[in-house]
């Protein structure tokens, strides 16, 4: 959300600084008197307000004006401006919940890093107070799969201990809720849940977000650390920390205690950290970019969030939960998988994982038509083979290019391969499917060089050699 609402009586100065806004990328709404401003208001919340202390013409003031938006909406930050200004003026605006105090004629420069500041702090707040409502679906693990299983029992026997935890895997795995799963069944369940998106921030604001600052006009501003104490801290993405920020971390996590920006006392703090990374740290080590003591201190329980394609026995399940979910939280239709949907899905290819996984089921079900059932048809297709005519197979260039008996054991290797995947690596299961006797698969099997083994607690097959 960048929606700026921009009050102030000179038309010429509200237009400028909504040139320079637009710009920047920004969407902007003008008011010209507290009637206009106060409309706007109603129309819907903007992201942030500048805000005009005298405007003529007008029933209130941008004080008043100022005392009803953080009545009425007190996350909305405030910057005022004012050609009047003094100091008396923007501490009392300070005190009353504005966020910074800008005097008439400004610097763009100074306006600008305000605007950003003030945004990216009402950003963090707003994700924050969703990670503290605690919803149960941010902590809902579904899965029955071997390395699924693997996770959740690591996961169990993490919440009751206070170690560090180094959560690892390929992004849209879902590191966050494996994160939140673990707060939640803690002893820290209660308390705050904190999330630092690492790569979001801006590597010169990392400190303030993270410490807090000190300052005579605006006095304490606690940052994320404070905020987490008592619970748990996330650092979302940790090799993304810049590396002076990591150093400081590292000092928080030896003493327990920090300063803010522009501070001079010791704030202590009783917090656990979990971190998680898609990336090598320990190339990440080797090419500079990461401490290898923090490392150390991070990672003291490291732990393997599976991709999809490593729990392919749960993407039904994992589709259905998702279904069930936009249903209940945005009206769409409660549709049905059908069996081929079901049997498609888990042979996709799903680079973005679980989260790839969402996004494809919510646009099956915007897209849908009806609340009837979710057919293959439905599904968006990553397959080389693309059919026409209804039953008509257009092969790729390779398998086209061999001879029959070459092709056909291609095909069946690799045809076999993908059901077994998809079934965990039970036999069983998959021969019933693919309706073969379970000794003539293990035989069909063996002759095209496909063995099963052991991969994140799950049983896969693979081409033997």
């Amino acid at each position: 959300m960048s929606d700026i609402l921009i009050t102030d009586d000179e038309r010429d100065i509200r237009e400028l600084i909504s040139e320079i806004l637009h710009d920047e990328g920004y969407t902007t709404r003008l008011a010209g008197t507290s009637e206009q401003c106060m409309a706007e208001l109603g129309k819907a919340p903007p992201a942030l307000m500048i805000l005009d202390i005298w405007l003529k013409d007008s029933g209130m003031d941008g004080i008043e004006i100022l005392k009803s938006v953080k009545r009425e909406h007190p996350d909305i930050p405030v910057v005022i401006i004012s050609g009047h200004g003094n100091i008396e003026t923007a501490v009392a605006a300070i005190k009353l919940g504005a966020y910074d105090f800008i005097e008439k004629p400004f610097n763009i420069d100074q306006l600008l890093v305000v605007i950003r500041r003030a945004m990216e702090t009402s950003r963090l707040r707003r994700e924050n107070f969703e990670l503290k409502r605690g919803e149960q679906g941010a902590t809902e693990l579904l899965g029955e799969s071997g390395s699924f299983r693997s996770l959740k029992s690591q996961l169990d026997k993490v919440t009751r201990s206070n170690g560090r935890v180094m959560l690892t895997g390929p992004a849209g795995a879902g590191k966050e809720v494996a994160a939140r799963y673990i707060h939640a069944k803690s002893s820290r369940g209660q308390a705050p849940f904190v999330c630092v998106n690492s790569a979001s921030v801006e590597p010169e604001r990392m400190e303030e977000v993270l410490f807090g600052r000190e300052s005579p006009e605006r006095g304490v501003e606690r940052g994320l650390l404070e905020e987490a104490n008592g619970g748990v801290i996330y650092f979302d993405e940790v090799a993304d920390m810049p590396l002076g920020t990591q150093s400081k971390i590292l000092r928080v996590l030896v003493e327990q205690r920090f300063q803010r920006v522009n501070g001079h006392e010791k704030v202590e703090v009783d917090i656990r950290v979990i971190s998680s990374t898609n990336k090598d740290l320990q190339r990440e080590i080797q090419e500079g970019r990461f401490r290898q003591e923090l490392f150390h201190r991070l990672n003291v329980v490291p732990i393997s969030v599976p991709s999809l394609e490593d729990r392919r026995e749960d993407i039904p399940l994992l589709a259905e939960h998702f279904i069930e979910m936009f249903n209940r939280t945005q009206g769409l239709p409660l549709r049905p998988l059908a069996e081929d949907a079901r049997a498609l899905l888990q042979t996709m290819t799903w680079p973005g994982n679980v989260r790839q996984l969402r996004n494809v089921i919510e646009r099956v079900l915007i897209l849908g038509e009806g609340n009837g059932e979710i057919t293959a048809r439905d599904l968006p297709s990553t397959d080389e083979r693309t059919a026409t005519d209804e039953d008509r197979v257009v092969l790729s260039g390779g398998l086209a290019t061999l001879p029959l008996r070459e092709a056909r054991e291609l095909f069946e290797r690799e045809y076999l391969l993908t059901q077994i995947n998809r079934f965990g690596g039970n036999i069983s299961r998959t021969a019933a499917f693919v309706g073969m006797e379970r000794s003539a698969l293990h035989r069909k099997l063996k002759s095209l060089g496909v063995v099963t083994s052991t991969k994140a607690g799950a049983r896969v097959a693979h081409v033997e050699g």
